[in-house]
């Protein structure tokens, strides 16, 4: 099939505080789309200031899809995530719209253009005897059973670790070798229309440290306090999120307010310099990267790249 016979798929990728959101309302405003979350905090209903979700103007301005859809509770995978993005692109496309994928989380991503590995079930009895390993010992393990990916993973990394060698002893096949198969994405049924904003970093990290003083702000700290009255478990993707773990520091008096905003401010920037590092070398190098700041006055200079 042509691609111009496909239906179109805009995407607008980067690190956190780069402008995603706004280039996302003018290019929705402009073609008629839908914004859908590609970020993993934000489609917690748990975190709306402290994930910098759209505000609700912006929600009433264009309709936006997954973003505040699941309980904090209830961990999102990069399976559950494509899966649900494929609806909402579908029922964009239905609708005569353009779907507008907007966010930095790379795997998400990946795992909906491409297709994610059709690792079987893990036996259960095998999982428990896993997790309940010493990550020193789960580690040992995988280097006998998997030398490979012992070789990449730390071994610190508690949860790699231990999914490298669950998939390892109940499939009999490694998890690098299940990655060699794909199945499931979309890339090659849309007309990808990709950019990625990757503006000066000076200018990024400055933006960060004006995000989680925001973040800071009273609803913000309302919005971790009641997260931290839940009792939910501390290994939770929500409970992780930037700025959670530095704001419940201060509510908690383990923190002062200024120690909590360097604290966050820090966290904010390292978790831009990784995604800005991921998107600078890990997508195709043919999709269109913009390196200026996005502003008022380079907007249209943006919205051209990703309009076509």
């Amino acid at each position: 099939m042509n691609i111009d016979d496909l239906p179109a798929l805009a995407l607008i990728a980067g690190p956190t505080a780069s402008g995603k959101s706004a280039l996302a309302l003018a290019l929705a405003e402009a073609e008629d789309g839908v914004i859908v979350n590609a970020d993993s905090a934000q489609v917690y209903s748990d975190l709306r200031v402290v994930s910098a979700r759209p505000s609700e103007e912006e929600e009433a301005r264009i309709p936006h899809r997954l973003y505040g859809t699941r309980d904090g509770a209830d961990p999102c995978s990069a399976a559950d995530w494509a899966g649900a993005a494929k609806a909402a692109i579908a029922e964009a496309h239905r609708a005569g719209k353009l779907p507008i994928l907007v966010g930095g989380t790379g795997l998400y991503l990946r795992t909906l253009l491409t297709g994610i590995a059709p690792v079987p079930e893990i036996d259960p009895a095998i999982r428990a005897a896993v997790r309940a390993l010493p990550v020193a010992d789960a580690h040992e393990a995988l280097r006998r059973e998997d030398p490979g990916a012992a070789d990449r993973l730390r071994a610190s990394d508690t949860s790699r670790v231990a999914r490298a060698l669950e998939v390892v002893r109940s499939t009999g096949r490694t998890l690098s070798d299940w990655q060699r198969e794909r199945v499931g994405g979309i890339g090659g049924s849309v007309d990808l229309r990709p950019l990625l904003l990757l503006p000066p970093r000076a200018w990024l990290y400055e933006r960060c440290d004006t995000r989680f003083e925001g973040m800071m702000s009273e609803e913000g700290l309302t919005e971790v306090s009641s997260l931290l009255a839940r009792n939910l478990p501390p290994a939770l993707p929500v409970m992780r999120a930037i700025g959670v773990r530095e704001i419940a520091a201060f509510l908690r008096g383990e923190a002062t307010r200024e120690e909590a905003l360097a604290a966050g401010r820090m966290a904010t920037r390292r978790y831009a310099k990784r995604q800005y590092t991921w998107f600078a070398h890990q997508p195709p190098a043919d999709w269109p990267r913009f390196a200026e700041p996005l502003e008022p006055a380079t907007l249209a200079d943006a919205l051209r790249l990703v309009r076509r």
